[in-house]
């Protein structure tokens, strides 16, 4: 009797928990596709009616104004993904190669060296030391790898990575050194091979935020050919609601121009991509980001 009452508040407390992940997600989707059916809704009848979950008026009018120079976007794309997807690359590797050491007791001196890093959280040289230094010494202004090499290594990934490979069982490097592995091939085929869920995490969050990156086009890029995905769409954006306050103070009406359709299809265009990647390291997301909060 007493399992079958134990059974029956496992069922209800199992279904109490499915309803609120269902209500969790639910409130997490329900503002994209108020932004995809916006973006999708003729301006007109959106100001005068608001926001709706069902596409009324349909009106693709946004996409057109989005997609009118479509070489600028195609070539900001391509620009964007090739920085994010570089960067999340090398950014992994050499962080990791970075948290390795320090996760090993025999690494010498790794306290100073994890301060070396902490301190760097706390404080940095200043946006006018940093824009001098990419720009004059290292000439990286109207270069690529500006988007790539000054944010090469976060100090916060770098614990995250070290704590997930304390938390690989020391017997298999010692038997992998009795075996005769050297350092390179136990990092190689066995540490990084074991520690997929926090690698993958780390380059979901470094590809978004390379992704999103609109300052450093900013700040350093004045070739058209090189400028980020973000950058193009906000000037895009500024432009059109510049548009409309000169015509407005001219004492004309520019109804052509759907100023907040355009921002809600500027919203779609941004995430398209993040929401591809995603689901490839859904599996890993979940673990990789309970890692760093078992130990320091």
């Amino acid at each position: 009797m007493n399992n079958i009452i134990k059974r029956k508040r496992l069922e209800v407390g199992q279904l109490c928990v499915n309803i609120a992940c269902i209500i969790i997600c639910i409130i997490l989707v329900a503002p994209f596709v108020l932004v995809v059916t916006s973006s999708l809704t003729n301006e007109e009848y959106l100001t005068r009616n608001g926001y709706s979950f069902f596409i009324e008026n349909f009106d693709i009018t946004a996409y057109k104004y989005i997609w009118a120079n479509i070489g600028m976007i195609l070539d900001a794309y391509k620009v964007t993904f090739i920085f994010s997807f570089v960067s999340m690359l090398s950014s992994v590797l050499l962080m990791s190669m970075i948290a390795y050491p320090l996760a090993r007791d025999i690494m010498p001196g790794k306290k100073w060296i994890s301060f070396f890093l902490y301190f760097t959280m706390l404080f940095n040289g200043g946006l006018v030391p940093t824009y001098i230094l990419l720009t004059k010494y290292l000439h990286l202004g109207n270069n690529i790898l500006v988007y790539i090499l000054p944010s090469m290594i976060s100090p916060w990934y770098v614990f995250m990575m070290r704590t997930s490979f304390q938390g690989i069982p020391k017997s298999i490097v010692e038997s992998a050194y009795m075996d005769g592995a050297s350092e390179y091939t136990i990092f190689a085929k066995f540490i990084l091979p074991m520690s997929k869920p926090v690698l993958a995490t780390v380059a979901l969050f470094v590809f978004l935020n390379k992704w999103n990156d609109w300052y450093t086009c900013m700040l350093y890029i004045n070739d058209s050919k090189l400028t980020s995905l973000q950058y193009l769409l906000q000037r895009i954006l500024l432009e059109v609601e510049m548009l409309k306050e000169g015509g407005a103070e001219a004492g004309l009406e520019i109804v052509e121009i759907p100023g907040e359709s355009i921002r809600m299809a500027l919203a779609v265009v941004v995430a398209g991509p993040a929401l591809v990647v995603f689901p490839f390291f859904q599996k890993y997301f979940t673990k990789g980001m309970t890692v760093g909060a078992v130990k320091g």
